[in-house]
């Protein structure tokens, strides 16, 4: 699962809920040939439907992302 979750760095995908730099917001990826939603992290405020990139993964199910 490790392996997977560093795989992550560098996809990218686009913002379903709001982040704010308190709060996480969800964005959805592509992973392995469909897609899945994980809890997201940044810094700056990101709107929905905004396109990110992965550069760090927190958890399995989380990771931070900034826009591309």
């Amino acid at each position: 699962m490790e392996d997977l979750d560093q795989d992550l760095i560098g996809t990218v995908g686009h913002v379903t809920v709001p982040i704010l730099p308190d709060r996480p917001g969800e964005v959805v990826l592509p992973v392995r040939g469909g897609t899945e939603a994980y809890a997201a992290f940044s810094d700056e405020p990101i709107p929905k439907f905004t396109r990110v990139v992965v550069v760090e993964c927190r958890s399995g199910r989380s990771v931070d992302v900034t826009p591309v």
